[in-house]
């Protein structure tokens, strides 16, 4: 395993970090995906004054548990198979010329491991995906307003699908978003927290420690994370349609356009525009990637398209910076720590 750790290290490492940032970061998500749904006017604006109605604040908590659950495995997965791969391409990349470049730029190197990884952990990821975004725009009562974390949300969720199947749909643009997503991210990353450690280096102002470690490469990864979750914006827009219409069957259900006729009577639109917007957004359920993309441009425009990118990207770059940095800094102590224990018991 690179950097002398055990798959143990980096399951905790990567454990903890995703564990971390979840219970910090989990309000932004909440928000971006109720400003992504295509139901986002009727139940998150006032259609008068086009103002954001508070229930956008409402229990950003909603359906944390199902990810926590699954967050832990899946990244522990993730990053197991990345170190893992990376390791291995590097010891199997040859290099050539009196410079001893390798065949294979790294930063490629870098995609392909953190690609792989992403394969592994979106088969784990998705069934909490897909419920946790359903949990996210289910609308709370007055009662319930005051309450941050709210199970009854991920049960009311989870009584959507008929079948478990269903939870795994949307895997396809989940792989689509986050594929680019770590391609990009992490030669970035990589790249910017080496040029960093250099650059330290070369002043004679490094210290070495872990705090210093663990700082550079979280503005590293927040940097980069950021970057690549603006450009990645319109797959994951398509990514919340498709999952938050996962338990819709072909056409929709009865009860699911009643509920949009009230709510959209309720605050004096056109019903049976609506109706027509909630039928063609139950089908996204079902359609591919590329049509729910058309479609959205077509009925949206490219801001449609991009809705939620600034608030993706600052959300990134915070949970992105402490993810990595966390994981980093974990990882580098257990491997210390276990090293120093090893001297200790040959002495």
């Amino acid at each position: 395993m690179s950097f002398n750790n055990t798959n143990t290290d980096i399951l905790l490492a990567g454990a903890f970090a995703a564990f971390s940032v979840d219970l910090l970061v989990y309000p932004l998500d909440t928000i971006k995906t109720r400003i992504q749904s295509p139901d986002y006017k009727i139940l998150y604006t006032n259609a008068s004054t086009k103002a954001v109605n508070r229930s956008l604040f409402r229990g950003l908590y909603q359906g944390i548990g199902s990810v926590v659950i699954a967050t832990v495995p899946s990244s522990g997965a993730f990053f197991t198979t990345y170190e893992g791969t990376k390791s291995i391409l590097h010891r199997l990349n040859p290099t050539f010329g009196t410079s001893k470049s390798p065949l294979i730029p790294t930063p490629l190197v870098h995609s392909v491991a953190s690609s792989i990884g992403e394969l592994v952990s979106c088969l784990i990821l998705t069934p909490a995906e897909v419920l946790k975004q359903n949990a996210q725009v289910v609308k709370r009562s007055a009662s319930a307003s005051t309450k941050a974390f709210d199970g009854n949300a991920t049960i009311q969720a989870l009584k959507k699908f008929n079948k478990p199947s269903q939870l795994w749909r949307g895997y396809t643009a989940l792989v689509a978003r986050n594929l680019p997503f770590t391609a990009m991210q992490f030669p970035m990353f990589e790249h910017f927290k080496q040029r960093a450690l250099a650059y330290r280096e070369q002043r004679g102002i490094a210290s070495g420690t872990l705090l210093e470690k663990g700082i550079v490469t979280a503005i590293s990864a927040g940097t980069a994370g950021s970057i690549a979750a603006v450009i990645t914006t319109p797959v994951d827009v398509v990514k919340t349609r498709i999952m938050l219409n996962a338990a819709t069957d072909e056409g929709g259900s009865v009860g699911d356009k009643q509920q949009t006729l009230k709510q959209a009577g309720a605050k004096g639109m056109d019903s049976k525009a609506e109706l027509e917007k909630a039928q063609k957004t139950a089908q996204s359920g079902r359609a591919g990637g590329l049509a729910v993309g058309k479609e959205i441009f077509r009925t949206e425009g490219l801001k449609g398209l991009f809705r939620g990118g600034a608030l993706r990207g600052a959300w990134t770059a915070l949970g992105s910076g402490l993810y990595l940095g966390v994981y980093e800094s974990g990882r580098t102590y257990l491997e210390e720590t276990r090293i120093k224990v090893a001297a200790a018991t040959v002495e």
